[in-house]
């Protein structure tokens, strides 16, 4: 259907939705802010109004919490047996996947990104996650520990350990992949038992609301354990991570936003997870299959926008292959279509707010200001009302430019050259950040990878790879890029304490 919004086709549930004032979800139930404030929603190809969502606050906040605290005291969540749990968790990627066009829409309208990739990678991901995580709903487990006394000789203890979970959590997710980051945050708390109040971005917020409303229409669980408030960060963001009845917040986004998270999250020690910004090298050696890594090296910096946290924002290439690469990149940059991520034949949507769009756009002059040479793109147009960068190399780059040290968070990549093949003067490069997310190396020596990938401080390095994400594999960073770890069995941790338990037999 052609919704009135709209200048696209979309699917019947997607057009019906935008077309209601989107409410929170507290407690089992679609209400309206207590100011009754809302704020408009826009697709970032126009720039034109697509949703209006309540503006949650404090006083909304207040009752989410509350609802998810007096879900998880009485247990009605993890109280259930573990199976039931899984049970449930699992029906919830199912229903991900049976929803597929739709939250694929809403994702590509909402954030820019092209509908076709939001389809094929961030809800097909979102609904791995769920089932991921369902299996560990049964497999959180203590230990036992043998136990030696030098103060009571003879005596004898029976020790061990419980797993429990941790209790309400304030989960607060980022715009880049709004329903995936969702997906991380959500799994794993229920897997581990918590309750949990959810904020999505202000930028991003449907397709987090359109999950909720599935999983609602679903009965699959009881009210109050997951609860959704939408609103601006410091209206709702902030009273959730300080709220002196959250036990843990879990957030995703910049550094610099993280480090406030911290700062009010600390009022009652609240255990904090963060997954915050990186400046992510891509090394390529001279013995790499160069045409992969031309392609891969793209595809680091040039997927979803450039707004990634991992993105390979820097490109380090030996000498011999240094001239190679960048105009091989530069190539995919210029043939690169971008539009409206609605549009089928579109590979780079626009990126998601105006502020983003000035950001980057200057991040771009920056760098030409500071003596970088484009190689490929440096233009930015919003005369449509889109925010659109397109693709962008910048060559005769070095460590003291703003564009090298910063993140840009946008489809930007700075090439630099390397002489020597140390690995120790190669990792000293490549740590030359306040990041440690992620790096990728290319090279067909598996022992230069090997050794490498020990010297890089990051928390993950891909080999003659980028951006290979499954739900079993932890991810997260050293230094500026954060605390804890998503995915994996090492997620589990954020959402659970460990109780020591001695009997005297």
């Amino acid at each position: 259907m052609d919704a009135s919004i709209l200048n696209y086709t979309v699917n019947d549930n997607v057009g019906k939705f935008l077309k209601q004032t989107q409410k929170l979800y507290i407690n089992g139930n679609w209400v309206d802010s207590k100011s009754g404030k809302t704020f408009d929603v826009e697709d970032p190809a126009t720039g034109k109004k697509i949703a209006t969502c309540a503006a949650g606050d404090k006083n909304d906040v207040d009752l989410a919490v509350s609802a998810a605290r007096k879900a998880f005291d009485s247990g009605k969540w993890s109280s259930l047996p573990n199976n039931e749990k899984g049970k449930i968790i699992w029906k919830i990627g199912d229903l991900i996947d049976e929803h597929n066009e739709e939250l694929a829409q809403l994702e590509s309208l909402d954030n820019g990104k092209p509908v076709a990739v939001a389809g094929a990678a961030d809800v097909p991901l979102s609904s791995d996650i769920f089932r991921y995580m369902a299996g560990w709903a049964t497999k959180i487990e203590g230990n036992t520990i043998p136990y030696s006394c030098l103060y009571t000789p003879g005596a004898q203890y029976h020790s061990y350990t419980l797993r429990e979970p941790v209790g309400v959590c304030g989960q607060i997710i980022p715009w880049n992949f709004p329903l995936l980051m969702a997906a991380w945050k959500i799994a794993p708390a229920l897997a581990a038992g918590c309750t949990i109040v959810l904020k999505p971005a202000e930028q991003t917020p449907l397709s987090a609301l359109r999950l909720m409303e599935i999983i609602n229409d679903s009965n699959l669980l009881p009210e109050g354990v997951l609860n959704v408030v939408t609103g601006f960060g410091e209206e709702a963001g902030a009273p959730l991570a300080e709220h002196p009845h959250v036990d843990k917040v879990a957030f995703t986004g910049s550094t610099e936003v993280g480090k406030i998270i911290t700062r009010a999250a600390s009022g009652n020690l609240k255990k904090v997870s963060l997954e915050l910004g990186g400046k992510s090298p891509t090394i390529i050696f001279p013995d790499a299959d160069i045409d992969a890594a031309i392609a891969g090296a793209a595809s680091a910096i040039f997927f979803n926008h450039g707004q990634c946290c991992c993105a390979g924002s820097r490109l380090l290439a030996h000498e011999k292959v240094f001239d190679k690469v960048t105009e091989g990149i530069s190539k995919i940059a210029e043939n690169i279509k971008v539009g409206p991520g609605m549009d089928a034949s579109t590979e780079m949507g626009p990126l998601v707010s105006d502020e983003q769009y000035k950001k980057v756009a200057g991040y771009i002059e920056s760098g030409k200001s500071e003596g970088g040479q484009v190689v490929a793109g440096g233009k930015y147009d919003n005369s449509s009302g889109g925010h659109f960068v397109h693709p962008t190399v910048f060559s005769k780059t070095n460590h003291d430019m703003t564009l090298v040290k910063e993140e840009i968070f946008g489809p930007v990549v700075c090439a630099q050259p390397f002489t020597d093949e140390n690995l120790e003067k190669i990792a000293e490069t490549a740590n030359n950040t306040n990041f440690g997310l992620a790096a990728s190396v290319w090279t067909k020596n598996i022992s230069v990878a090997h050794k490498l990938a020990a010297k890089i401080r990051s928390g993950t390095v891909w080999v003659n790879c980028h951006n290979i994400f499954d739900a079993s594999l932890p991810f997260g960073g050293y230094k500026e890029s954060g605390w804890g770890r998503e995915m994996g069995h090492e997620v589990l941790k954020n959402y659970t304490e460990v109780k020591a338990v001695t009997v005297n037999l």
